[in-house]
């Protein structure tokens, strides 16, 4: 492998909401992230107008310890409309998680305000691990890919 041009470390993933502080306390509730201080709230001049207002957390994912990635939960004044997101849509596609129980993880997103994208699947990969998987939305239509993982 080639060096690459840039010494980078993966850092964080945005994700704008409608509603921040739902959203962020939804992925609390359910997946156990743990919210960073400070909250966010200011005027960013980086994009094209400094009429905007962000206001949001970042979220410390589970898994990876104190100095893993986060998820950045934010919201926007004014907010912008999107389409709703589906997982074959161009552009970035889904969150994963790994649990130790798809059927179960999936029945605590539905139960939390989530919403059922199929049915749950299972497929055995070229090395030989199963992979059990689903996809859900959260509350605001993101996607989420629930996986576990088993040797044959």
């Amino acid at each position: 492998m080639e060096k690459p041009l840039l010494a980078a470390r993966y850092a964080h993933t945005n994700l704008t909401a409608e509603d921040w502080e739902t959203l962020a306390s939804f992925y609390e509730r359910v997946f156990g992230c743990v919210r960073l201080l400070p909250q966010r709230d200011y005027q960013d001049e980086a994009l094209e107008t400094s009429r905007l207002r962000l206001r949001g957390v970042h979220l410390r994912l589970p898994g990876h310890g104190d100095n893993g990635p986060t998820l950045e939960i934010f919201g926007y004044d004014p907010l912008s409309h999107r389409a709703r997101t589906a997982p074959n849509r161009p552009g970035f596609g889904h969150i994963a998680f790994e649990v130790p129980d798809v059927a179960a993880a999936r029945a605590v997103v539905l139960a939390e305000g989530g919403t059922a994208l199929g049915d749950i699947a299972t497929q055995v990969t070229p090395l030989g691990r199963r992979v059990t998987w689903a996809y859900v939305m959260d509350p605001e239509c993101n996607v989420i890919e629930l996986q576990a993982w088993a040797d044959q």
